[in-house]
């Protein structure tokens, strides 16, 4: 196997721990918790398991208020997560393929919540008192938003310098 199969490899293998942890705490979450039913779980000052099930996508854009609306999100969400999958397969750069393989994990596993539930399960409840500076989230959304992160990072930060004279001038 060579070293970009090895780094595609490592890009699956991540997207689908994360989908498969994901998905067993959100299985926490609904049984043996029964989160949905009692609401919420105090665990530290800051931080509580908050029961909100999302309908729609980031900050509750796009919010499904209809089966249609709901299979619709299920479909666009697909080819996003589609677009993603080709993407990291045809990355060279291992730096974009782990990230792209926690955005991939991420939406899948929001995407099976779609099928399963009708909408998102989110429980991760990060507070200040009463801040919030985030909206309740769980561990797919975390790996989303790291790995664009990580992305939009190295997009900034590892620009290819266009080439100098020097660079382009012709070997005697």
């Amino acid at each position: 196997m060579n070293r970009l199969s090895r780094t595609h490899g490592f890009g699956l293998t991540l997207a689908a721990a994360l989908f498969a942890v994901d998905q067993w705490v959100k299985w926490l979450m609904v049984f043996p918790l029964r989160l949905r039913e009692v609401g919420q779980i105090e665990l530290l000052p800051f931080f509580d398991l908050t029961w909100t099930e999302n309908y729609g996508v980031s900050l509750g854009m796009l919010t499904a208020t209809s089966p249609e609306m709901r299979w619709g999100l299920v479909g666009l969400t697909g080819v996003i997560a589609l677009a993603v999958l080709v993407w990291m397969l045809r990355e060279k750069a291992a730096g974009d393929v782990l990230p792209l393989g926690m955005v991939l994990g991420g939406a899948l596993g929001n995407i099976r919540d779609r099928i399963d539930y009708g909408h998102v399960i989110d429980y991760a409840d990060l507070h200040f008192g009463s801040f919030r500076p985030f909206l309740v989230f769980n561990i797919a959304d975390a790996a989303i938003t790291i790995g664009v992160l990580l992305i939009l990072a190295r997009s900034f930060l590892s620009r290819e310098k266009a080439p100098t004279k020097a660079d382009t001038a012709p070997e005697n």
